[in-house]
Parts: structure tokens; sequence; C-alpha cells
């Protein structure tokens, strides 16, 4: 049996987060943890180690660039898919500069969400 992928998802929303929790465990992925920001996110990713984590753009004490940035230096490999509200494509060549794998931009369609990870980190 094919061991499931893990994911830490961010965002300060919990209602985002319940919304990619529930597309991620229905199409078979492990949600291993949650963080509202970027302090949190860091410690978790630090603790979790998951194979991949989605991360909001826009959150209180430190944003997404920061936690990206932050979680790239503890973890060169780390696998980071940026989630942004639609308008947000100035952070887009940022966060790809520092190392973000993909840009997903809300509001998704699960079958566009599904698609992307596999492609990034497999089924």
């Amino acid at each position: 049996m094919k061991k499931m992928k893990r994911v830490l998802i961010v965002d300060d929303a919990a209602f985002v987060r319940l919304t990619i929790r529930t597309m991620l465990e229905k199409n078979g992925y492990e949600v291993v943890g949650e963080a509202n920001d970027g302090n949190v996110a860091v410690s978790k990713y630090m603790e979790l180690r998951p194979d991949f984590m989605t991360l909001d753009i826009t959150m209180p004490n430190m944003d997404g660039i920061e936690t990206l940035k932050a979680i790239r230096n503890l973890d060169k490999n780390a696998v980071v898919i940026m989630v942004s509200a639609l308008g947000q494509e100035r952070y887009i060549k940022d966060a790809v500069i520092n190392g973000a794998k993909y840009f997903l931009v809300k509001p998704f369609k699960e079958e566009n969400v599904i698609e992307t990870i596999q492609k990034i980190v497999g089924a």
C-alpha cells in the first residue's frame, strides 16, 4: 500500500483551511496539521515535517512570503504551494523567487487544486 502524502495547511481563515482539508482528504492526502499564522506554521513544519504545505500569502504576524523564506531557510527541499486571493498576482514572482513550487488562486475549483498537487507531489 502506497503511503499517503502528508500536508500542513496554513491560512488565517478557518473556512479556507477547512475547504482545503476537505478537498485533500477526499482525494487521499493526510492533513497532519493546520496553522493560522506564519509563526505557528514554521514551528509546525519543523515538528511535523509534512511532504508539502499550502501557504496563504496574507496573514497576521508573519505573511506568507516571510513564512516561505523562513521554512526554506530551515529546509531547502520544502515543497510549498502558495495560496492567494485574486488580485495578489504581484506576490507570485516574489514567492517563486523564494522557492514556492506553485500558486493556487482563490476561489479555487477542487479539480484544479487536486490536479496541481498531483503534478507537484504525486498522489
